[in-house]
């Protein structure tokens, strides 16, 4: 069973988890967050250590996260969530009018939310299409291939070969949009 506790760490919070894992993962999560997730065997000493010898990417990281959409995301009020619901519901109907005779798919259902862990999501068995509103934050570019990709998955429902192969023919820059979510 997994255990979480926070240890501090050189003045920082990190959040332990300790779980059946092989190797170590360190992470830095938009608020600025450390969270370490470690094999069951792994002492608080050497997380310690782990987190003195990483302590400039940590730094380096927060930096980062401090001026990034997601973390403007993380602070938003509930009126800024409603404009990004806004911006987005009526860029979206648009794109997929586009797309649909592209793909030859029909979209049957389209739903926003304000999603901390996905852009979009999609269930091939009903046509149903869901797009992250903190998309509003991004380029244009990056919601036109969240919409696409998940228009995708109503032909191919994995991220497999196929899925990649599909997404390259009809966007062929799809990488460097995805790239600009995970910046």
């Amino acid at each position: 069973m997994n255990s979480t506790h926070v240890i501090n760490i050189a003045g920082m919070a990190v959040q332990v988890t300790r779980k059946r894992m092989k190797s170590i993962r360190l992470k830095v999560i938009p608020l600025g967050e450390v969270h370490v997730s470690v094999p069951y065997g792994v002492s608080d000493e050497e997380i310690c250590r782990l987190i003195e010898s990483r302590k400039d990417w940590i730094t380096a990281q927060k930096r980062a996260f401090e001026s990034s959409p997601q973390a403007e995301a993380e602070r938003a009020t509930k009126e800024e969530q409603a404009a990004w619901r806004k911006v987005v519901k009526a860029c979206v109907p648009p794109l997929i009018k586009a797309w649909e005779p592209i793909l030859q798919v029909q979209v049957q259902q389209l739903t926003y939310r304000n999603m901390k862990s996905r852009w979009g999501s999609c269930q091939p068995s009903t046509g149903k299409i869901c797009i992250n509103t903190r998309l509003a934050l991004y380029p244009p570019e990056c919601l036109e291939y969240v919409v696409v990709h998940e228009m995708c998955h109503l032909l191919v429902a994995n991220h497999g070969p196929e899925f990649k192969k599909l997404l390259t023919k009809i966007m062929p820059d799809w990488k460097s949009r995805a790239n600009k979510l995970r910046a």
